[in-house]
């Protein structure tokens, strides 16, 4: 089911480190030995069991993180924190390779800077591979930083303006019981006027609140998500590497799954052509 690359902070200096797709969202290698609800005593175990397994050849000095800091738990079990989102569009084969080789070629050195080179300016840089000057940062809605939500929102709106891109968002659930459910992830600017924050900016700049609030305005309540994404389940999770556009639903592809994920891996449903390519999988969180 391919790889997350995900950048994080105090992850052995690397600027970006591939995870498989169902120890990044459930910290298991094995659909079924997913749990349906959890308690912190379960996600702690199931990470600490993933890490002595795979994660150890990072070092010993990587920290398991926590509030404050970043640490190789940022890895793994993300979907017991979160909500998250998949947008899955279509690439050729010779742009998977080409970009794979430009990964490998490139030093993986971190330079993670939270306000100009955060992990969502790494996915800009990765969408800027595929779609070359289309993500550029903004001064509005947020200040100049690159955040999730407006990097969603320039991709939603660039598909539309090109069809071809065949765009799909799909919602993979938060496994429930460890964390409360996660909220809407907002732009800096929907941040500052929808909290107390718009009172001192005002005091200070009326201008630049102005400015904040018209962009709110016209852009803050973009519906970047659709208003019933489908739901994918641990099984259904391989129809994110099929080509062309899915018209099966996400569900039923557990049966076609489950015994590859049985062994620990799964692969391509048959269904889909040997030379499919990497489907390019940008998650950003609710």
């Amino acid at each position: 089911m391919g790889v997350v690359l995900s950048r994080y902070s105090d992850i052995a200096d690397y600027d970006w480190v591939a995870i498989p797709l169902l120890p990044y969202l459930y910290s298991v290698e094995n659909a079924s030995a997913i749990p349906e609800r959890v308690n912190r005593d379960t996600v702690n175990k199931v990470r600490e069991q993933y890490h002595e397994a795979h994660l150890l050849s990072l070092g010993d000095d990587v920290p398991r993180g926590g509030f404050m800091t970043g640490g190789w738990s940022e890895l793994i079990g993300v979907a017991y924190e979160r909500c998250l989102y998949a947008f899955r569009f279509e690439t050729t084969e010779e742009q998977d390779d080409a970009f794979i080789a430009k990964m490998n070629a490139d030093q993986n050195h971190s330079h993670f800077q939270l306000l100009f080179s955060n992990c969502a300016d790494f996915s800009r840089e990765v969408l800027n591979f595929y779609f070359p000057r289309t993500f550029r940062r903004s001064f509005f809605p947020d200040a100049g930083m690159t955040t999730p939500k407006q990097i969603a929102y320039k991709l939603v709106k660039h598909a539309r303006k090109h069809p071809e891109t065949q765009l799909q968002i799909v919602e993979i659930p938060q496994v429930p019981g460890y964390r409360r459910r996660s909220r809407s992830n907002k732009s800096i600017a929907e941040s500052l006027v929808t909290t107390g924050y718009a009172v001192p900016i005002a005091v200070l700049n009326p201008y630049l609140a102005g400015g904040l609030f018209v962009d709110y305005l016209v852009r803050g309540h973009f519906h970047i998500m659709p208003k019933n994404p489908a739901k994918l389940s641990p099984e259904s999770l391989a129809t994110l590497t099929y080509t062309g556009e899915s018209t099966q639903n996400p569900d039923s592809a557990s049966v076609q799954v489950h015994s590859a994920a049985a062994s620990g891996f799964t692969e391509i449903p048959s269904e889909a052509p040997a030379n499919s390519g990497l489907k390019e999988i940008m998650a950003t969180h609710e």
